[in-house]
């Protein structure tokens, strides 16, 4: 074994490896308490990612680490961490636009000729991560709102890290994020930072007073949501579990979801084969029987 890094104390110099034994009891929970996978080529990547966590509780291997992860004491304490650490988030503005194209052009459409009451449209992103994708809900839904001001909507935003959900509170990007915003848009709804020596946008508070934001692992037995929604986006999330995970999910998640309600999953996802309450309107866009 080699040496990772020095201690931060100038102690002796870490020199660890996660295990494959080891690997195989953190991959197990994490499969079983929260449905992702966890395959045995994603080893390293987990070493990479629990190393911070080691060094900042100054423990010397991965093994004590476990020890103290699985005790009474670490999983109240380093749970929460754990998960912000093993989680990936990668998403960005308008990512996979034809979604936005059809919810703008076909379901806002359809939802305003079939709500003479003026209903809110109520959409849920679950797995929200740091908050593009309701934040760009949000947009497509002020555009319209600005031409229909009777028009209402709220969206939930739902996430198993904590540490994305704060981000997405804050609603604060690197400026290289708003390369995927239009022109017009990014004028419209984000603020540009005055430091030069931090380049950053942030999104305008108009485009926050309409979105909710909380806890949620998607391999819970229930939901707890008292809401049924309009529309869900559940994007680039499935793929992380096996074919029977994803169908449990995307039954629980259909059981808050409107007859006819639409339901988003990521280009690279497939529901093909499953049995779910959800016929097939375009590529990765289903409408709920």
């Amino acid at each position: 074994m080699t040496s990772i890094n020095q201690n931060p104390n100038g102690l002796d110099c870490f020199k660890a490896e996660l295990s494959e034994k080891d690997f195989q009891v953190f991959s197990q929970y994490i499969y079983s308490e929260y449905g992702i996978k966890m395959p045995p080529i994603k080893r390293i990547m987990l070493q990479g990612r629990l190393l911070k966590r080691i060094r900042e509780l100054k423990m010397n291997s991965y093994s004590e680490y476990k020890e103290y992860f699985f005790s009474k004491d670490g999983q109240q304490k380093e749970l929460l961490h754990f998960l912000n650490v093993v989680t990936t988030n990668k998403t960005d503005f308008f990512r996979e636009p034809v979604h936005f194209i059809f919810l703008n052009e076909t379901v806002l459409q359809d939802f305003s000729k079939n709500n003479p009451t003026h209903q809110p449209l109520k959409i849920w992103s679950a797995g929200c991560s740091s908050g593009e994708e309701p934040y760009t809900i949000s947009i497509v839904l002020n555009e319209y709102q600005r031409l229909n001001p009777s028009f209402k909507f709220e969206i939930q935003g739902t996430d198993i890290s904590t540490q994305m959900l704060e981000k997405a509170a804050r609603g604060i990007y690197p400026a290289s994020k708003a390369l995927t915003i239009p022109m017009d848009i990014k004028k419209k709804y984000f603020l540009k930072s005055k430091d030069v020596n931090n380049q950053t946008i942030r999104v305008h508070p108009h485009l926050q007073k309409n979105i909710k934001l909380g806890y949620l692992n998607l391999m819970d037995t229930s939901y707890g949501a008292q809401d049924m929604f309009d529309v869900i986006f559940c994007r680039n999330v499935l793929i992380y579990f096996d074919r029977p995970t994803q169908e449990k999910v995307i039954n629980k998640l259909c059981t808050h979801l409107k007859k006819d309600g639409h339901f988003f999953i990521g280009h690279s996802e497939s529901l093909s084969g499953m049995d779910v309450p959800l016929k097939h309107i375009k590529p990765t866009i289903f409408k709920k029987i």
